[in-house]
C-alpha cells in the first residue's frame, strides 16, 4: 500500500472512454467547421486591416452633378 496519496491511480480510461473522448473532439472540430461557414467572414473581418465600409461605397450613378 502506497503511503503518497498521489500516487494512488483513481480513474482509468476504457475503450468506451476512450471513444467518447474522440467523438467529443470530432463535434469540436466539426463545430468548428460549421462556424467558419456561416460566420468565418464577420469573424476574419475582425483580423482585416481595411476597412470593409470604404470598399462598399459607390460612386453615384448620375456622375455626381445636381
Amino acid at each position: 500500500m502506497p503511503t503518497e496519496p498521489l500516487l494512488v491511480p483513481l480513474a482509468y480510461l476504457d475503450p468506451g472512454s476512450g471513444s467518447m473522448l474522440l467523438q467529443m473532439l470530432l463535434a469540436g472540430v466539426a463545430g468548428i467547421f460549421v462556424f467558419m461557414k456561416f460566420q468565418g467572414r464577420r469573424f476574419m473581418s475582425l483580423f482585416s486591416r481595411t476597412p470593409d465600409d470604404a470598399s462598399d461605397e459607390q460612386p453615384p450613378e448620375d456622375g455626381g452633378e445636381s
